[in-house]
């Protein structure tokens, strides 16, 4: 059984999470070939999730302070100053968390949803199928009907001015995970002076749809899973389902697919893992890293 050198993965991490020694990122530019390079990264970190993020790029391996004057609170305007710009694709995407994802890699998520046909009748399958709820089917459809809409608006327009907080930001959770709507830019509305305006996805980058016409899932998946690989360089098939949530055969099959490609290394050990902890069983890595 191969054994994986942990000196060599924590040089790789520092590479790939951009940590010391490596300089921190200090400008939207930085930020953007951070994306670029990776493919797809959080915004935060992500706690259980060993993954790039914008935060720890910026501010270092710790915590998210709540004090708002602390200094990698800058990746908060560098994100909003962005969001018209069509730079990047950012959503709440990988569980449904804050995303960044690079323009070349976004049509290989697109492929992997059920956005299929026209984007004016497809959302109605999975709701009648049961897959899409109530909530999320009347937000979908006040911004289909009306245009871009804050949350204000849209909350109001979705009738949904007297639902729970938690029910209207699931809804917008689950339709910005399955690619049909997105944040494309901050309004001044609400309490706070500050409300993120949601559109289509299909509508808003019709590129991207495009884009991801002729990709198959088996390939999205293989794109999506080698770039994981390559930004953290070995992890466990519970570090894989965690992430892409895909269920566990669709995953297994995947993984297979890479290791018989030679692009990475299975039924690896670590050099420190003990019986019962969370290091224990088989591993897979990047090769160079065995």
């Amino acid at each position: 059984m191969p054994t994986l050198n942990l000196d060599k993965l924590k040089t790789h991490r520092a590479r790939t999470f951009n940590l010391p020694p490596h300089k921190a990122l200090t400008s939207p530019a930085q930020a953007l070939d951070f994306v670029n390079a990776r493919g797809f990264i959080y915004f935060w970190p992500i706690k259980g999730i060993d993954f790039p993020s914008l935060w720890t790029a910026v501010a270092g391996d710790r915590p998210v302070p709540n004090q708002h004057d602390d200094p990698g609170h800058v990746t908060w305007g560098w994100k909003d100053s962005a969001l018209d710009q069509r730079i990047w694709y950012y959503a709440k995407v990988l569980r449904r968390k804050a995303t960044m994802i690079s323009l070349e890699v976004a049509p290989y998520f697109y492929a992997l949803t059920e956005n299929y046909g026209d984007y004016k009748e497809d959302y109605l399958i999975p709701y009648e199928d049961g897959r899409l709820p109530q909530g999320a089917k009347q937000v979908y459809e006040a911004i289909l009907d009306n245009g871009p809409l804050h949350t204000i608006d849209l909350r109001r327009l979705a009738r949904m001015s007297n639902a729970k907080d938690s029910e209207f930001n699931k809804a917008l959770e689950i339709l910005q995970s399955d690619f049909k709507i997105l944040p494309i830019g901050v309004a001044k509305a609400g309490s706070w002076n500050y409300a993120f305006i949601y559109e289509i996805t299909a509508r808003y980058w019709p590129d991207l749809v495009e884009g991801a016409r002729y990709i198959g899932e088996s390939e999205a998946r293989g794109k999506l899973l080698e770039l994981y690989f390559q930004s953290v360089g070995a992890a466990q098939m519970r570090d894989v389902n965690k992430l892409f949530r895909w269920g566990n055969p669709v995953a297994e099959r995947a993984v297979k697919k890479l290791i018989e490609g030679g692009r990475i290394a299975g039924n690896v050990k670590r050099e420190d893992t003990l019986k019962g902890t969370r290091k224990s069983g088989e591993w897979l890595a990047l090769a160079e890293l065995v």
